[in-house]
């Protein structure tokens, strides 16, 4: 079973930055790909960003130019570096890994930015 665990929620201003972490209790090289999602209040949750084992990244519209994506395979981690954040991208922000059709979920952690 995989398990993942996320770090790095705060309380922040607007205009800030954050970085979440999330490691894997497996060699995140397995997977086919690794990804962060947020699920704000009464809203579904949705893609911010995702890493392929290959490296190649994709964005939410909403998080281009702002948030970054990356992986360190010795750590088994994977990371996501936020900057100018909003009021809006207050959410529990979750990791996911990909494996074998299968997707497996961390528990989250929780983003929140004051205006």
């Amino acid at each position: 079973q995989v398990q993942l665990v996320e770090s790095g929620g705060d309380l922040v201003q607007a205009g800030g930055s954050l970085r979440l972490s999330c490691a894997a209790s497996e060699n995140i090289f397995i997977f086919n790909a690794m990804a962060w999602h947020r699920q704000a209040p009464g809203r579904q949750r949705e893609l911010v960003a995702a890493i392929t084992q290959s490296g190649t990244t994709n964005f939410a519209d909403s998080v281009k130019g702002r948030f970054t994506i990356s992986r360190d395979n010795a750590k088994n981690t994977v990371y996501l570096q936020m900057n100018s954040l909003s009021p809006e991208d207050t959410a529990v922000y979750y990791c996911a890994s990909y494996y074998l059709g299968i997707t497996y979920w961390g528990q989250g952690t929780q983003v929140t930015v004051s205006s």
